[in-house]
């Protein structure tokens, strides 16, 4: 069924092509009939975190900003979701257009800039799902606020959303907010750490349940900058690591249509690179904290790569995009053939 849409959904711009998925999908899940666009995958159960993940491949964040098609995208076969980013306050994002498509690459690059209605919408949409799957919300930062303010909107969001989220992403590695990627590194991301660390104990006491927190982190770092961050999540009592965000490289994407156009690139492209991350990040946790690995997974075999690199879980996005609901079942496959 994908591959008689996408065609048509090609024939658009691609912010239009995402609005209209977006909508049928959350249309779909509301009467129900998502399910028959997609084949479901076989269980391949997981617990990581302590939760308990029907098949370990995820959607990864910024395709449902809003959590406006929770139940459409999980019904796909996705064994969990997540939404966001989400910032306190609304905020429209960069000026359009802003997600470019490289057909030839199986990329994409997007400077969206963390458009998105306000965690309060997001929260209505999360209890109008009333959706029963592991559900992962990812949170930042609004662009006017600095960046030495910034814990403080991680903390509000992190307040608001804990009892709706199986689990809570901390973005600090998106390229389109300016600073932000700051963040990532020595004091700032061990104060950030610290006060959400503290929060969250503080949280697991007044609703008597403890969500977990993992922190994404980019694909632009050098090995030792890898380590030293892995540490200090590790340190900061943090629950996984997300790897990898989009990379401003665009070493293997040079003279290509859209390749100089601002923003985070996602798609094959970044394969290698975030897989990398994943090695490294392996051999530095040795188990001790796991691992969700995205980016470029075209093909059930990269998942199965991304596993074998060290992680527990895999995200799709831009590959989702290319190929459709058959990436999730052929991903828990080759995953599951791996396991063998």
């Amino acid at each position: 069924m994908y591959r008689l849409a996408r065609p048509l959904l090609f024939s658009l711009s691609p912010e239009t092509a995402h609005d209209v998925s977006l909508d049928l999908l959350g249309a779909a899940g509301r009467l129900g009939v998502s399910k028959v666009l997609g084949g479901r995958p076989r269980k391949l159960p997981i617990a990581v975190m302590g939760i308990d993940f029907p098949n370990p491949v995820g959607l990864a964040a910024g395709l449902d900003k809003n959590g406006d098609a929770i139940r459409g995208l999980s019904d796909l076969g996705f064994g969990f979701v997540e939404i966001g980013t989400i910032t306190p306050r609304p905020q429209p994002g960069n000026p359009k257009p802003r997600i470019f498509r490289l057909p030839q690459a199986e990329a994409v690059i997007n400077r969206m800039g963390f458009n998105n209605r306000g965690v309060d919408y997001l929260l209505e949409r999360v209890r109008n799902a009333q959706f029963q799957g592991v559900l992962g919300i990812n949170i930042g930062k609004n662009l006017t606020t600095p960046v030495e303010q910034a814990t403080e909107d991680y903390l509000y969001c992190l307040d608001r959303v804990y009892s709706y989220a199986s689990y809570i992403t901390v973005n600090i590695s998106s390229p389109n907010t300016p600073g932000l990627r700051s963040l990532q590194y020595g004091d700032s991301l061990k104060e950030l750490l610290s006060a959400l660390q503290q929060r969250q104990e503080d949280l697991t006491e007044m609703h008597g349940k403890r969500v977990p927190i993992a922190v994404k982190i980019a694909p632009d770092m050098s090995d030792e900058e890898i380590v030293q961050t892995a540490e200090i999540i590790l340190d900061c009592g943090m629950d996984g690591v997300i790897a990898t965000n989009t990379t401003l490289s665009r070493a293997s994407v040079e003279g290509m249509q859209h390749a100089d156009e601002a923003g985070g690139l996602s798609g094959a492209p970044v394969r290698e690179q975030s897989t990398h991350v994943v090695r490294v990040l392996a051999e530095t946790l040795q188990g001790r904290l796991p691992i969700i690995a995205v980016g470029g997974i075209t093909e059930g075999k990269h998942a199965a790569e991304k596993i074998e690199a060290g992680a527990s879980l895999v995200q799709l996005y831009s590959g989702f995009l290319y190929k459709g609901p058959a990436l999730i079942r052929q991903s828990v496959d080759a995953i599951a053939a791996m396991a063998r």
